[in-house]
C-alpha cells in the first residue's frame, strides 16, 4: 500500500510532490484555524484570569469585612474622642463600654500626636512617643493597617487599624482598633468552588498584614521577581512568577480596601498552567491533526488510484526491457481510464518493437550468411589462384622465377587464411590474431622447413582480438617476416642448433608486439633491405606501427609493435 511512497527516492516521487502541493493548498486554512484557535485560547486565558480575580476577592472577603468594619467603627468613635479629648477618663469609660458590646476588638484607644494614649478601653496611660513605628506613622498620617506580633497592652498578636483624626487641617492623633489574630482566623469564610494555595494581605507599604491558612508561609511564597510595593495601586491583575523557594506560582492581586490593603492569592501552577497549556497545545494540535488526516486520505487515494498501477505498469516495462516479456495481465478493473490507455499503448508499442526486432534479426542473419559466403568465395578464389600459381611454379625454367612465384603464392595463401578465419568465426568484424598467426606460421614452416632440418622452433601466441581491417596487413607482415627468417636462418657461429623464436603478445593495455628472431652466422651482413623488408615496413605503416630490427651476437630479431584499434564500430541498421 505504501510502496509508491517509501521505495526509492521519495522526494522525487509523485506521492511526495502531490502531498507537498496539498500541504501548500491547506496552509491558508491551517493558518486560519491556528489563529482562531489561538484567539479562543487567549480568551480562555482571559476568562481564567477573570475567574481567578473573582475567586481572590471571595477568598479575601473575610479580611475585607473585618478591616472595613474596623475603619467604620473608628470613624464613628473618632467623633466622640475628638469631643472628649480633654477628658481622658470619660473617653476611656466610653471606649470600655463600647468594647463590651463588640467582642471582635481587644483594645480601642486614641493616641495623640505626642505619642501618649490616655483614652483607651484598657485604661491607664501609655506612651508610644519613642516607638519607631509611631514616628513613621506620624510622618505620613493616613489610614493604614498593620500586624503587631507583641503589642504592649495585650501581648497577643493583633491586627492594628489606624485612622488619623483631624480638626480641620490639624492632626489631633490616631484612632486605633486592635483586632486579635484569633478573631480573624475564626471568622466564617465562604466556600468558593476553588481555593487558592494561600492568601496574603499586605498594606500600602508592602508590609504583610495577614496570611491564610495558618500553616501558609507568606514570606516563602512571595513572588521572587516582584516586590509587594510594585503591586500597590495596580488594577486587579494575574501573573506567573517563581516564589522564593524557586517554585512556579500564579498570583492574583485585588484591592480589598482602596489605598489601604490588598489581597494576593497564591495558586499552584500545576492545575492552572496545565489547563491553559492544554488549550494552547490544542490550538496547534487540532490543525496539525487536520493536516495529517488530509495527507493520509490524499496519500491513500493517490496510492490506490494511481501509484500502485503506475508501479505495476513500470514493472511490466522493465520486464519487457530486460527480456522482451510481454505483459500477461492487464491492470485490472477499477483502474482509471487514462492508465488503461497508457497500458494499451505500451502493449501496442511492445508488440511493434518485437516484430521490428524479429525482422531486424532476420536481416542480420541473412547479412552474416552473405558475408560468410563472400569470405568463403574469396578464400576459394585465392586458393584457386594459388593452385594456378603452383602450376606456373612447376613450369618455371629458372630458380629465381620459382622463388618469386613461391613468395607471391605465400602472400596469397596468407590472405586466404584471413578470409578462412573470418567466415569460420562467429564474429565477422573481429578475428583472433593469435590463432590466425599460428595457422599462417604452421603453413609456412611445413613448406619452408624440410624434414630433418634440425631447426628448433619456439612459438607463443596470445589470444588477441583484432579488427578484420588490420588482419590482412598483419598476416602479410608475418608471412614476409617468417619467410625472411627461414631464408637467412643458419647455425650460430660457435656451433649449436639453429633456432627460430616467434611470439605474439600484448604490450600494455592498448598495443600488441610481434617478435621473430633467428640465428645467423656472426659474420653475416644481411640486414633485410630487399623487397621483403620494404613490404614489412609498408604493412607496418598500415597498422600504424613501427618495426625495429636487431642483428647482434649471431641473432637476427625483428620486432613489430602496433596499437590495437580502440575505435567504436558503427552499428548499421540493416
Amino acid at each position: 500500500m505504501t510502496g509508491g511512497f517509501l521505495d526509492g527516492d521519495i522526494f522525487r516521487g509523485l506521492a511526495f510532490r502531490i502531498l507537498v502541493f496539498l500541504s501548500l493548498a491547506l496552509l491558508p486554512f491551517g493558518l486560519i484555524s491556528v489563529v482562531q484557535t489561538r484567539e479562543l485560547a487567549e480568551q480562555a486565558v482571559r476568562n481564567a484570569e477573570t475567574s481567578l480575580i473573582g475567586l481572590t476577592e471571595r477568598a479575601a472577603g473575610a479580611e475585607r469585612t473585618i478591616i472595613q468594619e474596623a475603619f467604620g467603627s473608628a470613624d464613628a468613635i473618632s467623633s466622640f474622642a475628638r469631643a472628649f479629648i480633654a477628658e481622658p477618663e470619660v473617653c476611656s469609660d466610653f471606649l470600655a463600654r463600647y468594647i463590651e458590646t463588640e467582642d471582635r476588638y481587644s483594645q480601642i484607644g486614641f493616641v495623640g500626636t505626642d505619642g501618649v494614649m490616655s483614652c483607651t478601653s484598657a485604661g491607664g496611660v501609655h506612651d508610644y512617643s519613642d516607638d519607631p513605628a509611631f514616628q513613621q506613622v506620624l510622618l505620613n498620617p493616613r489610614r493604614t493597617v498593620r500586624f503587631i506580633r507583641e503589642p504592649a497592652i495585650s501581648g497577643k498578636p493583633v491586627l492594628l487599624v489606624l485612622r488619623p483624626v483631624f480638626e480641620g487641617d490639624i492632626l489631633l492623633g490616631f484612632m486605633t482598633m486592635s483586632i486579635p489574630r484569633a478573631a480573624v482566623d475564626n471568622i466564617v469564610r465562604p466556600e468558593p468552588e476553588r481555593l487558592p494555595f494561600g492568601v496574603i494581605v499586605f498594606n500600602q507599604g508592602g508590609e504583610v498584614v495577614l496570611s491564610s491558612p495558618g500553616d501558609f508561609d507568606a514570606e516563602l511564597n512571595q513572588p521572587l521577581n516582584r516586590s509587594l510595593t510594585a503591586l500597590i495601586g495596580e488594577k486587579p491583575s494575574v501573573f506567573t512568577d517563581e516564589n522564593n523557594a524557586g517554585e512556579t506560582r500564579v498570583y492574583s492581586v485585588v484591592s480589598i480596601v482602596p489605598d489601604v490593603a490588598y489581597s494576593m492569592a497564591v495558586w499552584r501552577s500545576d492545575d492552572l498552567i496545565a489547563s491553559t497549556d492544554r488549550t494552547g497545545r490544542l490550538s496547534l494540535f487540532l490543525p496539525v491533526m487536520m493536516w495529517l488526516a488530509s495527507l493520509v486520505v490524499a496519500f491513500w487515494s493517490i496510492n490506490r488510484l494511481a501509484i500502485r498501477h503506475i508501479r505495476k505498469l513500470s514493472r511490466q516495462m522493465r520486464l519487457f526491457a530486460y527480456n522482451r516479456r510481454m505483459p500477461r495481465n492487464t491492470l485490472g478493473h477499477g483502474v482509471p481510464r487514462e492508465l488503461q490507455e497508457i497500458q494499451q499503448s505500451f502493449v501496442n508499442m511492445a508488440g511493434s518493437i518485437i516484430r521490428d526486432e524479429a525482422s531486424l534479426e532476420d536481416n542480420i542473419r541473412d547479412k552474416n550468411i552473405l558475408l560468410k559466403e563472400v569470405h568463403h568465395r574469396v578464400k576459394n578464389n585465392l586458393q584457386l589462384i594459388s593452385s594456378i600459381m603452383n602450376m606456373q611454379i612447376r613450369r618455371a625454367r629458372t630458380e629465381d622465377a620459382r622463388f618469386v612465384l613461391k613468395r607471391l603464392q605465400d602472400r596469397i595463401l596468407s590472405l586466404a587464411t584471413v578470409h578462412k578465419n573470418l567466415y569460420q568465426s562467429e564474429r565477422l568484424d573481429r578475428v583472433d590474431a593469435g590463432a590466425l598467426i599460428k595457422e599462417i606460421v604452421q603453413q609456412l614452416l611445413v613448406v619452408g622447413l624440410p624434414a630433418g632440418s634440425g631447426i628448433k622452433v619456439n612459438q607463443h601466441y596470445d589470444q588477441i582480438m583484432l579488427d578484420a581491417d588490420d588482419a590482412a596487413p598483419l598476416t602479410l607482415t608475418v608471412s614476409e617476416a617468417v619467410t625472411n627468417a627461414m631464408k637467412y636462418i643458419n647455425e650460430p657461429g660457435q656451433g649449436g642448433t639453429p633456432q627460430l623464436d616467434i611470439t605474439f603478445a600484448m604490450s600494455g593495455d592498448d598495443a600488441a608486439v610481434f617478435t621473430i628472431s633467428n640465428t645467423t652466422p656472426p659474420d653475416s651482413g644481411t640486414k633485410g633491405t630487399g623487397l621483403g623488408s620494404q613490404l614489412i615496413n609498408a604493412f607496418a605503416r598500415q597498422l600504424n606501427g613501427g618495426v625495429e630490427v636487431f642483428h647482434e651476437d649471431g641473432l637476427h630479431r625483428l620486432v613489430l609493435t602496433f596499437p590495437l584499434s580502440q575505435r567504436d564500430l558503427k552499428i548499421h541498421d540493416y
